[in-house]
């Protein structure tokens, strides 16, 4: 294990968890938001981290190259309900895996989760569409409910349009109105 690994990932997990802490204040689930990403922290997670860390993107995309599958992301979508990933069951109707709509307060911190992370893996480049261009690359091939993708990407699209400030101020006002979206 590398040493410059070690701390780069450590570094990296706690700079992100740190950001969306901060989004989820700004966003009005604060409490929410110390308790994101915590596994991370557990060796099932961070070892492979460390492991497949690059400093420029996710290790788990690494490891999925090296190994066909990333068993970091395998541990960590299953504890984390701010991944779309976690909300998948088996429909009693098509007796298949279905995505399943998320809960608000859940979107929300994914939103958080996506602005944080466009900012630390593009840094100076960053810019408040960052995190809706990231969305767009992969929304052909998500398996989300479409009712939490619609919801999600009309976030980002504001986020995109009016700035930080504004769609944070929506957000706190829309969920001081509504249990749903």
């Amino acid at each position: 294990m590398k040493f410059k690994n070690l701390c780069g990932h450590y570094t990296t997990i706690t700079r992100h968890r740190h950001e969306v802490i901060k989004n989820c204040q700004k966003a009005g689930i604060f409490w929410q938001g110390l308790g994101h990403d915590l596994s991370k922290y557990m060796p099932e997670e961070f070892l492979q981290g460390v492991k497949y860390y690059l400093g420029t993107r996710s290790p788990n995309e690494q490891e999925r190259i090296e190994c066909g599958y990333s068993r970091a992301w395998m541990h960590h979508k299953g504890r984390n309900k701010h991944h779309f990933e976690y909300w998948t069951d088996y429909s009693p109707v098509t007796r298949r895996l279905e995505p399943v709509k998320m809960p608000l307060r859940y979107v929300i911190e994914m939103f958080c989760d996506r602005m944080a992370a466009s900012k630390i893996y593009n840094g100076s480049s960053y810019t408040d569409a960052s995190p809706l261009e990231y969305f767009l690359r992969g929304k052909n091939g998500r398996f989300i409910h479409p009712e939490t993708s619609r919801f999600l990407e009309r976030l980002l699209r504001m986020l995109a349009a009016k700035g930080e400030d504004y769609t944070f101020a929506w957000i706190r006002w829309y969920l001081s109105r509504h249990e749903d979206y």
